[in-house]
């Protein structure tokens, strides 16, 4: 565990004109807390790799309300953190914003595009890996119906559902897949309670293996599907040690290797659009002895070789980002 600094609410906003050593890389966590076990976590996971690499030290803050996101950007590059790291399309308008007036700070912000020449901009294609468990799920349903569970709705998680569905539907075109989205605002991403009760519904609907998209919220989904006796799948990090042998498997999405490829590049962090994809590893689904009893080898074959033909263009996963539809329902 390396040396830092960490921080919350109002408290932390106060502290960060304390004095930061030069150049110390900052990350700001997206609102559903640090140890949502998804995709903040997979970012702390990144830092805290870079920290015990190298010996050097961070400075962490998590997001209590919406109205933080400019104050606490503005304060940690006045304090002289660079680069600054943030997880979460919400950072988006704010950063644009923000990033001019720091043309000496580089910033790095996932799930987002913000053209500014001090930005990185790191973006997934989630419905490659979407797909890919997608088939899973088809191949592993004894009904012929499974589930999505969504967060916030918006575009960047029916990118994921697409993806998915489009997945499910390459195994078997007459599968049906039930979706929910959880809300339409941020306490979308911190409510396993709707989680849970999103997915004993969608089981009683008949979907015997739910997908959950939806940062701590899908904690919730799959504990219920767990004490159903029916499968989920895991998203962001690897999920699969939550409840073994009841994850069919996870969609990984490697926000960890982002955040310690910013926090590695340092001051010199190219700015532009980065995109990580099956080609580079950014995405992809975990194989490991939690889930090693649920994954036959037929399935592993297929996953492996549609991983293959996406990579060579052979087959085209829908973007849902692009034109905000998706070709299979």
């Amino acid at each position: 565990m390396s040396l830092m600094t960490r921080f919350t609410g109002a408290a932390a906003m106060l502290a960060l004109t304390a004095g930061a050593a030069l150049a110390d890389p900052a990350l700001i966590y997206d609102l559903g807390g640090k140890f949502d076990k998804s995709f903040n976590e997979a970012a702390f996971t990144g830092a805290e790799r870079w920290a015990e690499e190298t010996g050097g030290t961070y400075r962490e803050l998590e997001m209590q309300s919406e109205a933080q996101r400019e104050q606490a950007l503005r304060r940690l590059a006045e304090a002289g953190f660079n680069p600054i790291v943030m997880t979460g399309f919400a950072f988006g308008d704010v950063l644009n914003s923000v990033a001019p007036d720091y043309p000496d700070t580089r910033f790095a912000i996932i799930d987002m595009v913000v053209e500014q020449p001090n930005v990185r901009s790191v973006v997934f294609a989630e419905e490659q890996g979407s797909y890919l468990v997608g088939m899973m799920a088809a191949m592993a349903s004894k009904s012929g119906t499974v589930g999505f569970i969504g967060g916030m709705d918006i575009p960047l998680i029916r990118k994921f559902a697409c993806g998915y569905v489009q997945g499910v539907k390459a195994v078997n075109p007459d599968a049906t897949v039930i979706q929910n989205m959880t809300g339409t605002t941020p306490a979308a991403w911190s409510d396993p309670v709707k989680g849970a009760e999103l997915a004993i519904s969608q089981h009683a609907q008949g979907a015997d293996v739910i997908y959950a998209a939806a940062g701590g919220t899908g904690i919730g989904v799959l504990q219920a599907a767990a004490d159903e006796g029916i499968l989920s799948i895991g998203v962001d990090s690897n999920q699969n040690h939550l409840f073994p042998g009841k994850v069919l498997t996870s969609m990984v999405k490697r926000v960890d290797n982002s955040v310690h490829e910013a926090f590695s590049a340092g001051v010199a962090l190219e700015p532009g659009v980065f995109v990580m994809d099956l080609a580079n590893d950014g995405v992809g689904y975990a194989l490991d002895e939690n889930n090693a009893g649920l994954v036959t080898p037929g399935m592993k074959a297929a996953v492996d070789e549609a991983t293959a033909r996406i990579v060579s263009g052979e087959i085209e996963v829908h973007d849902y980002m692009t034109d905000n539809s998706c070709p299979v329902k």
